[in-house]
């Protein structure tokens, strides 16, 4: 009897604790398919809560990865080297699967050049935190041929094998990174229209939500930066855009209260205030399409612009480490 697997999922964590075991019962639960079985693999990062020795109580297979640098890119490709069928459906611990994902999203690889399928990923505790409110609208994208996906993405195993899976080298977007190697051998990624998983981004603080902008800024540079001259750029125009907007920001929110103080007039102060205030309206009337209450949309808004200063702050710690030749480290925010 041939017992291969139909599909594998790998699943990546470090320190997750209740969201690991959550997602991994949902893959579990998840619904049959009815040419094969599944394969469950979670790949674990040096954590050092009670992870491995739970997912190993749920019966998953655990691989352990102790890297220098933690990052998602070595227990992704931890994963799919041990994994044995010919599709992948790569999840973070912090999601949960829907239960009828993977059974709809295996016709799209019918097309032979269909190397890559996700669907939406939406944040499960809007109510827990402002800060899980707004970035649930980063979220929504429009379905059809695009040009990125995020760390939930089915993958056939033989696209990963042709790029050698993902660069162990990045600390962040190496989704993003992976996805322009994947397009630049001709095949295509594709957004569906339904759920794929729930997150749980558990942002509760503003240093989280800080480091975390921090991050993609660091993304945006690196990867903008290592394929600035390619047939397949990625993020050229977001990085260029951020560097001209943070900027703006900036002096807008230090440059309003100096201006306040040497003229002796709060007149500068509520120009900024109307400015950025104008901004987010803009913003939240743009975003109607994402279908989220006004409230939301207008806490969008202010993302969508005040986040550019921490966002440049990440290009320049970047550029800081490439022209001094550092190293950098994970960037955390839970």
């Amino acid at each position: 009897m041939n017992d291969r697997p139909i599909l594998s999922v790998v699943v990546i964590g470090r320190n997750e604790g209740e969201r690991l075991i959550r997602c991994l019962e949902s893959v579990i639960a998840m619904d049959a398919l009815p040419d094969g079985p599944v394969e469950l693999l979670y790949v674990d990062s040096a954590s050092t809560d009670s992870s491995v020795e739970r997912a190993r109580q749920l019966g998953v297979t655990v691989i352990r990865v102790n890297p220098v640098r933690p990052c998602a890119s070595v227990g992704r490709n931890a994963g799919w080297r041990a994994a044995r069928a010919d599709l992948i459906l790569f999840l973070d611990g912090d999601t949960i699967l829907a239960h009828d994902f993977a059974a709809v999203a295996r016709r799209e690889f019918e097309d032979e050049k269909v190397a890559v399928v996700f669907g939406d990923r939406r944040e499960i505790s809007t109510d827990k935190s402002i800060y899980n409110r707004m970035l649930d609208l980063d979220w929504i994208a429009q379905p059809g041929t695009i040009e990125l996906c995020g760390g939930d993405a089915l993958i056939r195993r033989e696209v990963l094998v042709r790029v050698n899976g993902y660069d162990e080298e990045l600390i962040a977007g190496e989704d993003a990174e992976l996805c322009s190697r994947v397009r630049a051998l001709g095949y295509k990624i594709v957004h569906l229209d339904r759920r794929m998983v729930g997150h749980d981004l558990a942002i509760h603080q503003f240093s989280q939500y800080w480091r975390r902008s921090v991050r993609t800024g660091y993304a945006y540079a690196e990867i903008s930066q290592r394929f600035r001259d390619s047939a397949t750029p990625v993020w050229s125009q977001q990085a260029r855009r951020n560097r001209l907007q943070g900027t703006l920001m900036f002096a807008i929110l230090v440059g309003s209260p100096i201006l306040s103080i040497c003229i002796w007039s709060i007149v500068p102060i509520v120009a900024a205030i109307t400015i950025i205030g104008a901004l987010a309206i803009r913003t939240a009337i743009r975003s109607r399409w994402k279908v989220a209450a006004l409230n939301t949309r207008l806490l969008y808004g202010l993302h969508s612009h005040l986040g550019q200063i921490p966002i440049l702050i990440g290009q320049l710690k970047y550029m800081c480490n490439r022209l001094n030749a550092r190293t950098a480290e994970i960037i955390e925010y839970k």
